[in-house]
């Protein structure tokens, strides 16, 4: 066991875990939108979950970072800060807002950082930036472009579930967004019974047909 400093507090934990993980579990709010449990390669694509630790010069992303005995952290300090809201701000700018009608609203991760970061989240003060690409069609989902923020969770779950991924991220830049290879066919993919890369969007933007035919029923 190690004993580490997370914002003055002491914390004991296992060694060789990730400073993000670390935290979270012991009720530390870090935003981050990327870090899965059990990750071993996490990707650190979001670039929300900074800290500064003692020692080291620049700020580092905690879900890369290894727990050692002695650690002293800060997760909360001006610099932090900057970095985060710069990093959240830009994943908003391709992220179209709207939280009323969205079925992720009551367990949204994007209000949460908004929330720990004090970043208002309203489409009024961001000048967004519409991806021109057109969203691939699939036989179970619906995938909406302008709603993903390139977390990568889906991808991740799909290979660790199946073996291989039947999703993958395509182009690059603001065009960024993932592909299904062009699966057409609904026997060939195990898709119509396997519900974890939409289970584990946080924004809705993968759902499956009768998930949304029943939102549109409500509506």
């Amino acid at each position: 066991m190690a004993v580490i400093f997370v914002d003055n507090v002491e914390i004991d934990a296992e060694e060789g875990r990730t400073l993000l993980e670390v935290c979270l579990e012991k009720g530390i709010a870090i935003p981050n939108l990327c870090f899965i449990k059990h990750n071993d390669s996490p990707s650190a694509s979001c670039r929300l979950c900074f800290v500064e630790i003692e020692g080291i010069e620049e700020p580092v992303t905690s879900c890369t970072v290894k727990v050692k005995d002695g650690m002293v952290v800060t997760t909360d300090s001006a610099e932090v800060r900057e970095l985060q809201k710069t990093a959240f701000r830009l994943i908003l700018s391709t992220h179209r807002i709207d939280c009323g009608n969205c079925p992720s609203r009551k367990r949204c991760e994007l209000i949460k950082i908004s929330r720990i970061l004090k970043v208002k989240l309203s489409p009024e003060i961001y000048d967004p930036i519409e991806r021109k690409v057109k969203a691939e069609e699939h036989p179970h989902l619906i995938y909406d472009i302008s709603k993903c923020i390139n977390c990568g969770k889906c991808v991740y779950i799909c290979k660790k579930l199946h073996g291989r991924s039947y999703i993958t991220f395509a182009r690059r830049g603001i065009e960024t967004g993932i592909s299904f290879f062009g699966e057409k066919d609904a026997e060939s993919i195990p898709c119509g019974k396997c519900r974890a890369c939409a289970d584990i969007c946080p924004v809705s933007a993968l759902l499956f047909y009768e998930h949304y035919s029943d939102l549109l029923k409500k509506q």
